[in-house]
C-alpha cells in the first residue's frame, strides 16, 4: 500500500514538474530563462521534504492530497478554470521573456520568492493542523471540525496560502503580463469556497456555528 502511495506521489510530482517546465521554456524558446529556473526551484524543491514528511508521518493525508477527482460539479468547473489560468499564465511568462514585453526588476523576483515561501509556510501549518485536508471537496467519514490555529482566523487558510503562492509565480518570472491571468484567481476561489461551504454546512456537524464565530473566509478584514 505504501509503495503504491510512493509511486503515485512521484508520478504526480514528475508530471507537475514536466508540465510547468514545458509551459515555461517552450514559449521562451530557450532553457536559458533564468527566472523560469528560479520559479521551478522555489515551487518544486520544497515539495520534496513536505511530501517525504507526509509519506512517513501522515500517509493517509498524503493519499487524500493525491486524490483529484472532484464529486461536485461546481468544483470541477473551478478546477478547469484554474488549469486554464495556469496554462495562459505560464505560456505568457515564457513568451514575455522571449519577446521582452515586460522585464520586472530582480528585486520583484526576490520579494515574490519570499512571499511564495511564506505561502508554503502557511500551507505547511494547515497540513499540520488539519488531517482531513483532502484535495477534493467532500465531507469525510468521521470528519471533525477544525477551528483552532489558523482556522480561528479564517475559515479557509489553505486557499489564503494558494493565493500568495499563485500571485507570486508570474512575478518570480519577472513578467507583468503573466500576472493578469492570475488576477482572476480570487474569482475562482470565490466560486470554490461558496460551494464548499454549502457542502460543509450540510454534512459537517458544527460548521454552520463555526461560520458565525469565524467571520472571514479568506483574508481577515476583507472577505
Amino acid at each position: 500500500m505504501k509503495r503504491k502511495l510512493l509511486w503515485d506521489a512521484l508520478l504526480k510530482y514528475i508530471m507537475g514538474l514536466a508540465a510547468v517546465f514545458l509551459l515555461l521554456f517552450i514559449p521562451a524558446g530557450t532553457i536559458s530563462f533564468q527566472k523560469g529556473w528560479i520559479l521551478v526551484t522555489v515551487v518544486f524543491l520544497p515539495m520534496v521534504p513536505v511530501g517525504a514528511l507526509l509519506y512517513f508521518k501522515k500517509p493517509e493525508l498524503l493519499a487524500k492530497r493525491l486524490q483529484a477527482k472532484e464529486p461536485e460539479p461546481e468544483q470541477k468547473q473551478a478546477v478547469l478554470f484554474s488549469a486554464l489560468m495556469f496554462l495562459v499564465g505560464f505560456v505568457t511568462a515564457g513568451l514575455d521573456f522571449r519577446f521582452g514585453w515586460s522585464r520586472l526588476p530582480d528585486g520583484v523576483t526576490i520579494g515574490a520568492c519570499i512571499v511564495l515561501l511564506l505561502g508554503y509556510g502557511i500551507f505547511g501549518e494547515v497540513l499540520r493542523e488539519n488531517n482531513y485536508l483532502a484535495r477534493t471537496v467532500e465531507v469525510q467519514k468521521e470528519q471533525k471540525l477544525i477551528d483552532t490555529g489558523l482556522y480561528g482566523l479564517v475559515r479557509h487558510p489553505m486557499y489564503t496560502a494558494t493565493l500568495l503562492i499563485y500571485w507570486s509565480m508570474p512575478l518570480i518570472c519577472g513578467s507583468g503580463w503573466a500576472l493578469i491571468p492570475f488576477l482572476f484567481y480570487p474569482l475562482i476561489l470565490r466560486k470554490r469556497i461558496l460551494n464548499e461551504e454549502k457542502v460543509l454546512e450540510m454534512g459537517l456537524p458544527g460548521y454552520k456555528e463555526y461560520t458565525s464565530r469565524v467571520r472571514w473566509k479568506l483574508i481577515p478584514g476583507l472577505w
